[in-house]
């Protein structure tokens, strides 16, 4: 509740984060309930295609006469979802070969860690669309899984250095007499030292996956499945959004959407930042 308290504070002096919190809000709030209360209709309807922005439809209608900010609400769901998938997946296994082969060091060090450079100098975008293209599934947990595949690797690398640097600590050092387990050497001693870092990093990652994840669809990597922005995007190009002015819009709006998203993490990355580092916050 403190630490609550403390980010609260934060976000109020610094209007940036405050925004940045805000806007996450939203977007939280149309995942959650946007599909409930907003629906996108499955029949086609020419007579109302490419409308321009009005009041009924605030951002216009698609080449099959559907509402584009309706679409837009009912697409942020699958994209915020999967976007966190990915970065718990990644964070998880990144935080515990980091810690694992930062403490433990040897064999396991040196065998875990030439596995994360080799997964650093492979270009992640294109393995993620490799395996998405072998795969072929819209699943949630799927496409997640197949986006950590690259993103744990730099985090690993980044863990195991705090952890070296902990290891020798004067209070690592008395839990080792205490004959402390492993498993609670790591999670109580060495986990809470690198969580702050942890939790910056966790949203930077959600940002990287959701680029990811939009990227799969509008490739036509991913199956279509449902509405969400990659596939507007992918079905907006199609349909001639580059070459007319008339699916411009419902072209726009998702780009609109992610790069508001993306803004708004980033911004609340600072708040964070300063709630676990007290000497940003003086400054």
């Amino acid at each position: 509740m403190e630490l609550l308290k403390s980010l609260w504070r934060i976000c109020v002096s610094d209007k940036p984060a405050l925004v940045g919190g805000a806007v996450l809000v939203i977007y939280l709030v149309a995942a959650l309930f946007g599909p409930v209360f907003v629906h996108v209709g499955k029949v086609a309807n020419p007579s109302l295609a490419y409308l321009t922005p009005s009041w009924r439809h605030p951002l216009g209608t698609d080449f099959l006469g559907q509402d584009v900010l309706s679409e837009v609400i009912v697409g942020t769901r699958p994209v915020i979802e999967v976007g966190l998938l990915a970065a718990i997946f990644a964070v998880f296994v990144g935080v515990v070969i980091g810690l694992a082969t930062g403490y433990l060091g040897g064999a396991i060090d040196m065998v875990l860690m030439r596995v994360a450079d080799g997964f650093l100098t492979i270009p992640g975008l294109p393995l993620v669309i490799a395996v998405a293209a072998i795969i072929r599934s819209s699943s949630p947990f799927i496409l997640a899984a197949i986006i950590a595949i690259t993103a744990w690797a730099g985090l690993a690398r980044a863990v195991r250095s705090q952890a070296l640097s902990l290891r020798t600590a004067d209070y690592i050092e008395a839990a080792k007499v205490q004959g402390l387990p492993l498993r609670n050497m790591i999670s109580r001693q060495l986990l809470p030292n690198v969580g702050p870092y942890v939790a910056i990093n966790f949203l930077l990652t959600v940002t990287g996956a959701i680029y990811a994840e939009v990227g799969l669809f509008v490739l036509g990597v991913a199956p279509v499945s449902g509405t969400n922005w990659g596939i507007m995007i992918n079905l907006a190009m199609g349909n001639g959004a580059l070459y007319t002015s008339k699916s411009l819009l419902y072209l726009v709006s998702p780009m609109a959407a992610i790069v508001f998203l993306q803004v708004a993490l980033v911004f609340f990355a600072r708040a964070l930042d300063q709630l676990f580092n007290p000497r940003l916050r003086a400054q």
